[in-house]
């Protein structure tokens, strides 16, 4: 399907988008505010009940899910809306086209460039937010904490491969970052408020399992379900999780929904790139 791939090719463009974002400062901006964030939930997530301090690895997870569906993809299609656009008025990609190297190996150098940006933000932000608790969590709890970090990641290179694919078909920047920005607003605050909707005036009509097969179309909810499942305390925090066929909450089937949006969306956007 895409030939034979020069992966030197590849490095060489992720490594220049890597540089990059470490030279000015993009990824140790983002891992501050992600370990300021972490560290506060960790802390003061249940002052609402009267209480301050780490109380348990589960109770910090369910409120950092809240707040990561926020920012992580906020932050990643900021990241990516302009990474052919960008070139494309800056003059450098005709450039880059001239040269031996096949549009879907730019494409998936500027991608992974761009992801392992991200990851490491990511990564070193809540890891470093939850350091000071380090003495107060065993094994299970690591682990567990290791689990929403990498499915945070997943969810971020889902939404960064779909702002990808926005700066493949957008006119100039101006019209990639609006077009960025509403995607964002549509995944993260619309997409539920339409399924609520739809449930209210079906008058409780839709079945569980249209309803859950809707949540897949959203890479937030996919994540969302992800850390749900995770265990037995964050389902009972939740309603959602009353709702659920048991079929589709197995985390092997939700990882394997959120890598197809990570792939998907970065399919069509070579496709169009071509």
């Amino acid at each position: 399907m895409f030939g034979t791939i020069d992966w030197s090719q590849v490095g060489v463009i992720a490594g220049k988008e890597w540089r990059e974002r470490i030279r000015n400062w993009w990824v140790l901006a983002v891992a501050v505010i992600f370990a300021l964030f972490a560290l506060a939930i960790a802390y003061f997530g249940s002052a609402q009940q009267g209480s301050v301090g780490f109380r348990s690895i589960d109770v910090t997870i369910a409120s950092l899910v809240s707040l990561v569906i926020y920012l992580v993809p906020l932050i990643a299609v900021i990241l990516g809306y302009d990474a052919i656009v960008g070139e494309k008025e800056r003059g450098s990609l005709e450039l880059l086209l001239s040269m031996p190297i096949t549009r879907f190996e730019i494409l998936l150098g500027k991608y992974l460039g761009l992801a392992a940006a991200l990851a490491c933000a990511t990564a070193l932000g809540f890891g470093a937010g939850l350091l000071p608790l380090a003495t107060q969590l065993d094994t299970n709890d690591l682990f567990h904490y290791m689990g929403f970090v990498g499915s945070a990641i997943l969810m971020g290179m889902a939404f960064l491969s779909l702002s990808l694919w926005l700066s493949v078909i957008a006119q100039d920047r101006m019209r990639g970052s609006g077009m960025a920005i509403g995607l964002w607003f549509f995944f993260v605050l619309i997409f539920d408020l339409l399924l609520m909707g739809a449930l209210v005036v079906s008058g409780g009509a839709l079945g569980s399992g249209v309803f859950a097969g809707l949540l897949m179309l959203n890479p937030a909810d996919v994540f969302r379900l992800l850390n749900i499942f995770s265990s037995q305390q964050v389902q009972a925090m939740y309603g959602l999780a009353t709702v659920m066929p048991e079929g589709l909450t197995d985390p092997a089937l939700l990882l394997a929904i959120m890598l197809g949006w990570i792939v998907a969306p970065f399919l069509l956007a070579n496709w169009r790139f071509k």
